[in-house]
């Protein structure tokens, strides 16, 4: 390290310290940030019903809190009851079909999205997966 400071870099320091100037925390702007950055949301147990209208609730309010990208949780269907039922759809009756395709299907939602993209194995693998939200543009 260069231990001789220009006199330029000396007075521009004293300068500095006699002014008395406080400087913006640019630390507290990114904890704002990171809060904004994911939200999730744990689907297991929900009805296909229930599933759908907490999801379309979920996006909307996390698109006007300017969130980032959401975490859905539904699971992998593994305990599923729609087995027993020879009526029911073996794959749509399981949320991890049915709410990625809920989410594809209502054009609302979709203006909202920019993506959706499997989760990565430590947030869930295929029992889950991200959504990557638009910015709100405030008019």
């Amino acid at each position: 390290m260069n231990s001789n400071i220009s006199d330029k870099d000396k007075k521009d320091w004293e300068n500095f310290l006699s002014k008395k100037e406080k400087l913006e925390n640019k630390d507290q702007d990114i904890d704002i940030k990171k809060k904004n950055i994911l939200k999730s949301i744990d689907l297991h147990g929900c009805s296909l019903i229930e599933a759908n209208e907490k999801i379309k609730s979920f996006i909307q309010k996390s698109f006007n809190e300017g969130v980032e990208k959401l975490l859905i949780v539904t699971g992998k269907g593994l305990h599923s009851q729609n087995e027993k039922n020879p009526y029911a759809s073996k794959k749509l009756g399981i949320l991890k079909y049915s709410v990625p395709d809920y989410i594809k299907n209502d054009s609302e939602l979709m203006k909202m999205i920019i993506e959706i993209k499997d989760a990565s194995i430590e947030d869930g693998g295929k029992g889950a997966f991200y959504i990557f939200i638009k910015r709100k543009f405030i008019k």
